[in-house]
């Protein structure tokens, strides 16, 4: 079965065609998903700027780590639930999407810049983290988080338009 088939499959099945033509329930569904977007954006905003020692410096990073990363988790978990939901009401649209391919990458990437970062730098973060310039791989991360996330909300919220672009 290739990727194609098994899309039409989802696309035709009652949940995938009720949230598609229901108006108030996928545009529930897209509010939840740009809400928790901001939840999670703006958690990990603010460590990102803390690794890039632009502010609060006189926090120690592990203290601001540990209380931003439930916050960022929990919007991260409905972000990801809102997110499938909003591909399952039209898969074959989505996966024919260049920008939605562009964010998938991103995601990746983005997810991969945070594992690296948590098995590398932030392993040693109580030599660092009350440091004025936090090290150079946790300024590379930080900046790169920044990066890649807003890479991500500009192609997420492409995906409706590319037929202007392409």
């Amino acid at each position: 079965m290739s990727i194609v088939t098994f899309l039409e499959w989802l696309a035709a099945t009652p949940g995938s065609v009720a949230l598609h033509e229901s108006r108030y329930v996928f545009l529930s569904v897209l509010t939840v998903h740009v809400m928790t977007l901001c939840v999670f954006a703006g958690m990990a905003v603010i460590i990102d700027l803390r690794l890039l020692g632009l502010t609060m410096l006189r926090v120690p990073a592990s203290e601001l780590v540990s209380r931003l990363v439930p916050w960022a988790l929990a919007g991260l978990l409905v972000m990801v639930v809102s997110g499938l939901l909003l591909f399952y009401a039209a898969p074959l649209e989505r996966y024919g999407n260049l920008f939605f391919r562009a964010k998938m990458v991103l995601l990746i990437l983005a997810g991969s810049n945070v594992w690296v970062f948590h098995k590398t730098v932030y392993r040693r973060v109580a030599e660092w983290e009350l440091d004025r310039v936090p090290p150079r791989g946790a300024r590379v991360a930080g900046g790169l988080g920044l990066t890649l996330w807003a890479g991500i909300i500009v192609a997420g919220r492409m995906i409706p338009y590319q037929q202007y672009w392409f």
